[in-house]
């Protein structure tokens, strides 16, 4: 080997901090980091191809939520069972997460826009499939093609910002885009619950279509993106099928443990363990195969070996726990305690929803102007803490001026999270293994959303059953009060004012709080890992493998083509 390729070699195994040299010491003939990012100038084009990709993700993180709360009045319209409304719950979440991995690994293989064109087509037969749908099965197949679809616009969304934008510029695109994503989010069930009681159903997947024709106009318009130029006998020859299937199967089996325990089994159910233990181990093999075995991987195991990417993997698992438990447990919160209506009970969560967008974006753009980013995940975290703690003071009788401020920190500190994590992750990893490093961003972010839902249904069905047999006069019906919150909820919302009805809120209040000392507890938790995590720079530009065709940089009044950049890119980070 040449002294020259060694030295290269020992320049890779550098971390990217090292791989950026201070910019005053570049020649004045090359583009400096900072110029290429500063030379970045958004068209038409561009603002048009983010718009669409933010509304498609504000659709998907809207039908992964909206369903749930209107699968009483399907299974009562058309005749299902409590297991298929499960699943029909269930499937979009667990092929929306699956895929994400496998989708952009394909993506790196043929090209961006052909994936995230497909993955927008698998979404539309999945809502037009579900809206026509006269049966349990029908919803089901269709629930998990709209969710494999939704799970690929996700990822692709993501990664195709990070092809279009240069690493420091992306803060306040990412988060808008992390913005749309939580709004849907939080407003899901809120729409869902709408349609549900006051139009119908189908139309939680109708009104997807008007987006939906839009993003198929203009995904293959806006996003022109670079893709390599070999034929597909090549490029089918590169898939990693063994890794892609262990993968699949890992996940599976883990995210369907999860999923039904203590909802279709109890926890301690072998039903339930065994697959969390297979899928376990699954991941285990799969970690093996692609460090090992796999000649073109479909996640390079080097993004695990990165101290600031793993934190940040298992800090973005946690904080998507917090907001959906959130977005699922606020709201019984307004209905069971307060006797809300579906309607103003979407009013009483504005505090959140309008707050985790624009803190998103705001810390998006702030990071882009100080070039670094771990204060803002040390900032976002502390102020998640203060947040989840004071919402253990809203109890029966606090006033609405009380609970709309209460609930306003919480809001700000997770939207803080959502770009500062992206950065953590993206900043630390190597280039060639962006895509990979994003795709796994999106896994993690649904496996968190997974257990949310998991993890505060246990602590709240937990508590009820304790909160409610410490009235004598309702000790007897604990158990059966304690199996269905959401039912209770709605129980306690329709129920004449007595003694009984008293105790029965009370309870619930109680019973809530310990579900927001656990969040508390965990966002903690999630602070303690975020002192691991470096604070790489952000001015390390290298065009991305699939760059906007036709894309220049301009120093002074010169044209530099995209080439002539890659070429002065790799002396500044090889």
């Amino acid at each position: 080997m040449s002294s020259d390729a060694s030295l290269k070699k020992d320049m890779m195994a550098e971390t990217p901090e090292s791989l950026s040299p201070p910019l005053s010491t570049t020649a004045s003939n090359e583009l400096t980091p900072e110029e290429a990012a500063r030379a970045f100038k958004p068209t038409v084009a561009f603002y048009l191809a983010m718009t669409t990709l933010a509304l498609l993700t504000f659709i998907v993180a809207l039908d992964a939520t909206a369903l749930a709360v209107a699968l009483p009045n399907i299974s009562e319209e058309i005749h299902g069972t409590g297991l298929e409304a499960f699943w029909a719950g269930t499937a979009f979440m667990l092929c929306c997460a699956v895929f994400q991995p496998v989708i952009g690994s394909f993506s790196t293989i043929f090209g961006r826009k052909y994936l995230l064109t497909g993955a927008v087509l698998f979404f539309l037969a999945g809502c037009i499939g579900c809206a026509l749908a006269k049966n349990f099965n029908t919803i089901l197949i269709c629930r998990a093609i709209q969710g494999a679809g939704g799970g690929g616009i996700v990822v692709m969304t993501e990664i195709v910002v990070c092809d279009m934008i240069p690493l420091r510029l992306r803060g306040e695109w990412f988060g808008l885009l992390s913005g749309m994503y939580a709004v849907g989010t939080v407003l899901g069930p809120i729409i869902g619950g709408a349609f549900a009681q006051h139009v119908t159903w189908r139309w939680i997947f109708w009104i997807n279509l008007p987006f939906i024709g839009v993003a198929i106009v203009m995904v293959p318009i806006c996003i022109n993106l670079k893709v390599a130029s070999t034929s597909f006998l090549a490029k089918i020859k590169k898939i990693d099928y063994i890794g892609a299937t262990i993968f699949i199967g890992s996940a599976t089996g883990f995210m369907m443990g999860i999923s039904w325990g203590g909802v279709q089994y109890a926890w301690s159910s072998w039903h339930t363990i065994v697959p969390i233990i297979v899928g376990v181990a699954g991941f285990v093999a799969f970690y093996f195969y692609e460090d090992k075995i796999a000649a073109d991987p479909v996640v390079p195991t080097s993004i695990f070996k990165n101290r600031n990417i793993t934190a940040a993997y298992i800090q973005t698992v946690i904080h998507s726990l917090i907001v959906l438990s959130l977005v699922y447990y606020l709201p019984l919160y307004y209905e069971g305690v307060k006797g809300f209506n579906t309607t103003i009970t979407g009013v009483a969560v504005f505090p959140e929803t309008f707050t985790v967008a624009p803190a998103a974006v705001v810390i998006g753009i702030v990071i882009g102007k100080v070039g670094s980013f771990r204060w803002a995940v040390w900032s976002g975290w502390l102020i998640s803490i203060l947040g989840l703690g004071i919402l253990y003071l809203m109890d029966v009788h606090t006033t609405t001026v009380q609970w709309v401020f209460l609930n306003l920190v919480a809001g700000i500190g997770t939207g803080f999270l959502y770009p500062a994590l992206q950065f953590s992750i993206q900043s630390a990893c190597k280039d060639e293994d962006l895509a990979s490093a994003v795709s796994m961003y999106s896994f993690f972010r649904a496996v968190g959303q997974t257990l949310g839902v998991a993890v505060g249904g246990v602590i709240l069905q937990n508590q009820l059953a304790v909160k409610i047999s410490a009235y004598p006069a309702l000790a007897p019906m604990a158990k059966r009060y304690s199996q269905d919150a959401t039912a209770l909820a709605h129980l306690l919302r329709d129920m004449a004012d007595s003694q009984d009805r008293r105790d029965l809120v009370q309870a619930y209040a109680d019973s809530l709080k310990v579900v927001w000392i656990v969040m508390c507890g965990l966002a903690g938790l999630g602070f303690i890992i975020s002192l691991l995590i470096k604070d790489y720079p952000l001015d390390r530009f290298v065009p991305a493998v699939q760059a906007v065709e036709g894309e220049k940089d301009k120093v002074g009044d010169e044209e530099v083509p995209v080439a002539v950049v890659e070429k002065k890119a790799e002396t500044v980070a090889i």
